[in-house]
């Protein structure tokens, strides 16, 4: 389960970088300015998936090695 976590955390932080480097420099990489009803809000998106990123990074943490 630790390695899902992380997995997915790594997942949610790359597409949150991805979503922040759209924003700002127009580079056409990752999902989070392909999803429709975002239109406008791709920087708190891009923002909420880092620090989903985070919280799965510290759950994975505390969870005990498999």
């Amino acid at each position: 389960m630790k390695k899902v976590l992380e997995f997915l955390g790594f997942i949610a932080l790359v597409q949150g970088v991805l979503g922040l480097v759209h924003a700002f420099t127009g580079w056409h990489k990752g999902l989070v300015q392909r999803i429709g009803f975002l239109d406008g809000y791709e920087v708190y998106a891009s923002v909420a998936l880092i620090v989903l990123a985070c919280a799965l990074f510290a759950v994975a943490e505390s969870r005990k090695p498999e």
